[in-house]
């Protein structure tokens, strides 16, 4: 591993008796639990965009404003939540964002008007964008170093798995309708309960601040340790823009507008791809997390990367449904493999005294790049004149080689430190 892992496991409590391991278990499973249903939260209202529309007598477009402004709010909320838990730590802030996003989901289950409706998918966002960099860094200050590869895909795991769970919400629409879904959403709060209950606070954070070091970087601010690192954080941004274009770009348009309007299959085909699809990524971030822990974080994160460009043409250019199936299954293997290794992989990058705001707010800077790429894929169509495989496969293609290259070179640096540091 490179030697930002090796330091931050030498910060890392060993954990070794049986009940740290069992309380290892809580905390990976509790971050698990909030992440899957807060993506789901977020799915629900894709699902149910027509819906909505209905109901208030608007166009599609207006409501498509409701993830547009989710998304656009997910770097302050990995801010304003990241800040917060370097300064009171991971776990009060970790149940407060839970909380916050569940009342959201309930109360937009209520709204009256459109406006009202938008404005709190607006305060989702923040909440949204707060709990992943937070967990992250709750999960990876807590758990056993020979556990961080196993953990992070566990944890990225969540989004797939969310994904999949609010498919399988959605076929309660025809007797809840698209309010009793908000409202079911709001179920989350469980996960808030089992966290106060089963969850302590990080160990490495309760041991910055008894020696001082939790508070005194928090008052300083963060804008002198992004002074300090700018080409982490450029590269980190940068990273996770071009990992967004590739999640993205083989999710968005691909279920309704390829499959449904341009393959032409039927409503059960494309369920049933999406369904093996998520089951597939779920796998893969498994796989190339615990892979991480073997090779190194860089080197599972080019190799998923790497074989995402052979898949492309597999997974747009057959007309056959058997063969459309193969190939998404492949390619979220690999794609949702690479984004298994993170949470890992940032919180190993971080400066320690902003551990939950840094990894966070890379993934939704990152992120709020990327929301561009529907319409980015749109207009390439538009231009080719030849569908929508083309546009998919090169920004999926070029966001896995930029991916690539990134964790390359990083890796690179890393060896030519050592090397230079050996007298």
């Amino acid at each position: 591993m490179d030697n930002t892992t090796d330091a931050f496991a030498a910060r890392s409590p060993q954990m070794t008796p049986d009940h740290d391991v069992a309380t290892a278990r809580h905390v990976v499973a509790a971050s698990l639990l909030a992440w899957m249903l807060d993506a789901c939260d977020f799915f629900i209202v894709l699902f149910t965009l027509d819906d909505v529309a209905r109901s208030f007598g608007v166009s599609l477009e207006s409501v498509l404003l409701a993830p547009t402004l989710t998304l656009l709010t997910r770097p302050i909320g990995a801010f304003i939540c990241g800040r917060a838990a370097d300064r009171y730590g991971r776990k009060p802030v970790m149940i407060t964002t839970i909380i916050v996003y569940s009342v959201i989901e309930v109360l937009s289950a209520f709204a009256p008007t459109l406006a009202t409706f938008l404005f709190l998918r607006t305060l989702f966002g923040i909440a949204l964008g707060g709990e992943w960099g937070v967990g992250t860094s709750l999960i990876m200050e807590s758990v056993p170093v020979s556990w961080r590869g196993m953990a992070s895909g566990i944890l990225q795991a969540g989004y797939p798995a969310g994904y999949l769970l609010a498919s399988l919400v959605f076929l309660l629409l025809p007797v809840l309708g698209w309010r009793g879904l908000f409202i079911l959403g709001g179920s989350a709060l469980f996960s808030a309960l089992y966290i106060w209950i089963r969850v302590p606070e990080s160990p490495e954070w309760l041991a910055r601040q008894r020696h001082g070091g939790a508070t005194a970087p928090a008052t300083a601010g963060l804008w002198p340790v992004i002074r300090g690192n700018v080409a982490l954080c450029v590269f980190a941004v940068t990273l996770m823009a071009a990992f967004n274009f590739m999640s993205h770009g083989s999710q968005d348009l691909y279920p309704k507008v390829f499959l449904g309007l341009e393959r032409r299959l039927s409503h059960p085909s494309i369920t049933l791809i999406v369904v093996l699809y998520n089951i597939a990524a779920i796998v893969g971030g498994l796989f190339f997390g615990m892979l991480s822990q073997r090779i190194g974080r860089q080197y599972s994160i080019a190799l998923a990367a790497l074989l995402t460009l052979p898949l492309l043409p597999l997974w747009t250019l057959p007309h056959s449904t058997v063969w459309l199936t193969v190939g998404a299954v492949c390619i979220q293997f690999c794609i949702q493999g690479a984004w298994g290794v993170v949470p890992a992989y940032l919180s190993e990058l971080s400066p320690p005294s902003v551990r939950a705001t840094f990894p966070g707010l890379a993934y939704q800077c990152g992120n709020l790049i990327a929301a561009s790429n529907a319409l980015l894929q749109a207009s390439v169509a538009s231009f080719l004149g030849t569908g929508l495989a083309p546009a998919l496969m090169l920004t999926v293609g070029g966001g896995a080689v930029v991916v690539l290259t990134l964790t390359l070179l990083n890796a690179r640096r890393h060896r030519g430190a050592e090397a230079s540091s050996v007298p």
